[in-house]
């Protein structure tokens, strides 16, 4: 299965984002794909594949306008992001939108899934009253960003984290459960011990960073809970 590139513009710059559409005929529900900071890899377009083979429409979303950057770079872009009063949010309402507008995307049925920088991102849309059934997060960092609206959240929260994360300490933890709590939202966090951030990406061992690794159980696992959640989301509708 082919991802057809769509070039999209999101707050004034050029973004590129990847669609994979499952085979037939739609409408199909929509899973639109947040990266982590590094921007759109491997594992990301593979992830983006396997959901549209699953009969999704799935769209992998473009934080930077490029791929393929060193970490250094990624870092400052991700705190630009962070600190910039409601950049994150637009660029993931700019791709959002672009899922949304496909022919056969199912606009009733919605959902957002992010990895560690992703995970923020779908929350974001969360809060900010996006039309998503469903919000997912992979070892997702739990800090909000500069600007982070604070509106009710409609969308059913799956956060999903290792209690080794060094990006979701303890403190993150508990500020995540507070908000949820307090709005009112059909929440999760599921911890996973022994495991450290990343865990769902085999090449971050290569980069040796204290408290990153690749985890294959925690990686099964956490796939098998967002899928159980997207059917449960979607089946109601």
């Amino acid at each position: 299965m082919a991802l057809r590139p769509i070039e999209y513009e999101a707050d004034g710059h050029r973004m590129r984002g990847l669609l994979a559409e499952p085979a037939g005929d739609g409408p199909w529900p929509g899973v639109l794909v947040a990266h982590e900071a590094p921007g759109l890899n491997d594992n990301i377009k593979s992830r983006t594949i396997r959901l549209a083979e699953l009969g999704y429409m799935a769209f992998a979303l473009d934080m930077h306008g490029e791929e393929g950057f060193e970490l250094e770079l990624a870092m400052s872009r991700h705190a630009e992001l962070m600190s910039t009063p409601g950049l994150l949010l637009r660029r993931a309402q700019a791709a959002l939108q672009v899922l949304s507008s496909q022919a056969g995307a199912d606009t009733a049925r919605l959902a957002g899934i992010g990895f560690c920088q992703g995970g923020i991102t779908v929350l974001e849309l969360a809060r900010s009253g996006a039309p998503l059934k469903a919000a997912v997060g992979f070892h997702p960092g739990l800090t909000r960003p500069a600007g982070s609206p604070d509106g009710p959240i409609s969308a059913k929260v799956l956060m999903m984290v290792g209690d080794q994360d060094p990006v979701a300490p303890q403190p993150a933890r508990d500020a995540f459960a507070r908000e949820m709590d307090a709005k009112g939202a059909d929440w999760q966090l599921h911890l996973f011990g022994g495991v450290g951030h990343t865990y769902t990406n085999p090449a971050v061992n290569a980069l040796n960073l204290p408290g990153y690794r690749y985890d294959a159980a925690a990686d099964r696992r956490s796939w098998a809970m967002m899928l159980d959640l997207l059917e449960e989301v979607f089946a109601a509708e």
